[in-house]
């Protein structure tokens, strides 16, 4: 299989791991739950899961990746000449995803200023699909992820851009207030009367969880220890070969399952798209 979506869904079917966080702490791969969680969806994607030589690991990682990013700056992986991955730690299975000053993407562009140089010159590249990985965490136990394409998942950016306009519009003509140029939604200089405390003003953007987002065709199994979800609208699954459909297809069965649902459309939820849901349990 090449690497993409239906790669990492296969390793995680067929390799289960149980505490995720005593495995990559063992192997001295993470000091955080959050960092074991990004570590999994490398290695699920990479096939890494069994890669004990952590030299081996990361040369398999400089081979399938081309960006493995930062905190704060979207997207936390490139695949090369492929998606990119943006993984997402919750505690509780419908809880909201914060996504502090960065809006949910449809897709990322290479010329976003919200994204780091290094991300923007890691291969030659315009737009990439996105994949929102996110995983629901109980104590060190991955107890349930769920794979979802942002295109599937968040508006087109002019619905977002449209609103951050709007507000920084409204921010920046307050009366008897001094503003700055900034990317944020607004920054007042000369606060006191010394003129040297300023004033940034952010926006914390958040998206409700896909658990609860896609109820409406996705249930999620009852006292499972894992529960896996994945919603990849045709066009992209058909995009896959023959031979990545025809491995991940050979898996239902079971607690495997391959369904066709349709789905709304983000930008105009009248119009329903088809798509593919796979899901598992354990």
């Amino acid at each position: 299989m090449s690497v993409n979506i239906l790669t990492a869904i296969k390793n995680i079917a067929t390799s289960p791991i149980g505490e995720l966080r005593s495995y990559y702490e063992s192997r001295n791969r993470a000091n955080s739950m959050g960092e074991a969680l990004e570590n999994y969806i490398k290695d699920v994607f990479a096939g890494t899961l069994a890669e004990v030589d952590e030299s081996k690991r990361l040369e398999k990682f400089e081979q399938i990746f081309s960006y493995q990013g930062n905190q704060n700056n979207p997207p936390d992986v490139i695949i090369r000449d492929g998606d990119a991955i943006e993984v997402k730690k919750i505690e509780s299975p419908l809880s909201q995803l914060a996504l502090n000053s960065s809006y949910p993407k449809a897709k990322i562009y290479s010329d976003s200023p919200m994204i780091t140089t290094a991300c923007r010159n890691c291969e030659s590249w315009v737009e990439k699909d996105i994949i929102y990985a996110v995983g629901v965490v109980n104590g060190s136990n991955l107890t349930k992820l769920f794979l979802v394409y942002g295109v599937d998942y968040a508006a087109s950016a002019e619905i977002y851009e449209r609103i951050k306009s709007v507000i920084s519009l409204g921010v920046n003509t307050i009366q008897d207030v001094e503003f700055a140029t900034t990317k944020e939604l607004g920054r007042v200089n000369r606060v006191d009367p010394l003129g040297i405390t300023y004033l940034r003003i952010r926006g914390m953007w958040g998206i409700e969880n896909p658990a609860k987002v896609f109820s409406y065709v996705f249930t999620p199994t009852p006292n499972a220890e894992f529960d896996f979800a994945a919603i990849i609208n045709s066009d992209k699954y058909d995009s896959f070969s023959s031979n990545d459909k025809a491995e991940i297809e050979s898996l239902i069965g079971g607690n495997f399952a391959i369904a066709d649902i349709r789905i709304k459309t983000p930008d105009n939820p009248s119009i329903l798209r088809n798509a593919k849901l796979i899901k598992f349990h354990r």
